[in-house]
């Protein structure tokens, strides 16, 4: 098979592009340092400075998961343009390159997060469910998707995951909680009850590539495990699993100096992947404690 990614270096890419090197696929990311991606993805990947360098390389799927890191710094006017312009319109750019081409590819598989949803407080949601508010997160995914369902009248099948806080041992939010959470000084944020989605990165990358090969799969999916915790359960798991207490609470109005990025982190959604257990995918982690262990137990 023979894919492009976009957002191929980040910590998602990066494991697709080795779990799909070592099948034999043949591989492009598309990147602002092409010379960096072989040592970051794997010796057989190529990277690429400019799409236009693919023009006559047929491909089979499109995996599209550039964006800017959306939790690392308040969002000022400047970083909710950069974020915009990240995920946004470099989609549309994306689409308007594919639209040009003679050849294209089946499958388009473009990234959005469960901060589509809002802040859906105690509401149970799944794929069917609307926003449940329209704030910069909301906006900024709606916007995302909406640019990449620009495909589908090219022929194309598109699929948008929407993925939840993703657990792993090198990248995203875990790496930065461990180091408080090992010192004790770890516990919940603001009141504790906001429901928290997460998925483990083995089961988000095998999902990416359940749909990328599943000709049924279209429209958006769920990244995120089946079982929901609130807040204040995933801190107290993460210390049950480093032998740590949990007593450390951050306060709301703390996290508010953040601006509306504390949103992020006092809201959340009560999230089923529904459509992709009906599709047949099977969560591999289920039970957060396991998948804390499995992460970051035998590192204590």
């Amino acid at each position: 098979m023979r894919i492009l990614l976009t957002g191929g270096t980040g910590l998602i890419g990066r494991h697709l592009c080795h779990r799909w090197h070592a099948q034999g696929y043949q591989l492009w990311v598309w990147s602002r340092r092409p010379d960096a991606v072989p040592a970051l993805c794997g010796p057989g990947v190529q990277g690429i400075a400019e799409l236009e360098e693919l023009d006559d390389q047929p491909l089979d799927a499109v995996i599209n998961l550039a964006g800017a890191p959306i939790a690392d710094r308040p969002w000022t006017a400047a970083r909710r343009r950069e974020l915009w312009d990240s995920r946004v319109t470099l989609t549309e750019k994306l689409v308007d390159w594919l639209a040009s081409r003679a050849q294209r590819p089946q499958v388009l598989v473009s990234g959005s997060a469960t901060g589509w949803y809002g802040d859906g407080g105690e509401q149970r949601l799944d794929e069917e469910s609307p926003p449940a508010d329209q704030g910069f997160a909301a906006r900024l995914c709606g916007a995302w998707e909406e640019a990449a369902c620009r495909a589908e009248p090219l022929g194309m099948r598109v699929v948008r995951v929407r993925t939840a806080p993703v657990l792993s041992r090198d990248g995203g939010m875990l790496p930065r909680l461990l180091p408080l959470f090992r010192l004790g000084l770890g516990g919940p944020q603001g009141s504790g009850r906001q429901w928290m989605p997460w998925i483990h990165l083995h089961d988000e990358i095998s999902l990416i590539d359940f749909l990328v090969s599943h000709p049924d799969a279209r429209g958006p999916y769920n990244a995120c495990a089946p079982q929901m915790v609130r807040n204040r359960d995933f801190a107290h798991a993460l210390g049950r699993v480093l032998h740590r207490p949990t007593l450390v609470r951050v306060p709301a109005l703390a996290l508010k100096g953040l601006g509306e990025l504390s949103s992020l982190l006092l809201g959340g959604q009560h999230l089923r992947p529904r459509r992709l257990q009906e599709l047949g995918f099977v969560f591999r982690f289920v039970d957060l404690d396991l998948a804390l262990a499995d992460l970051i137990g035998r590192q204590r």
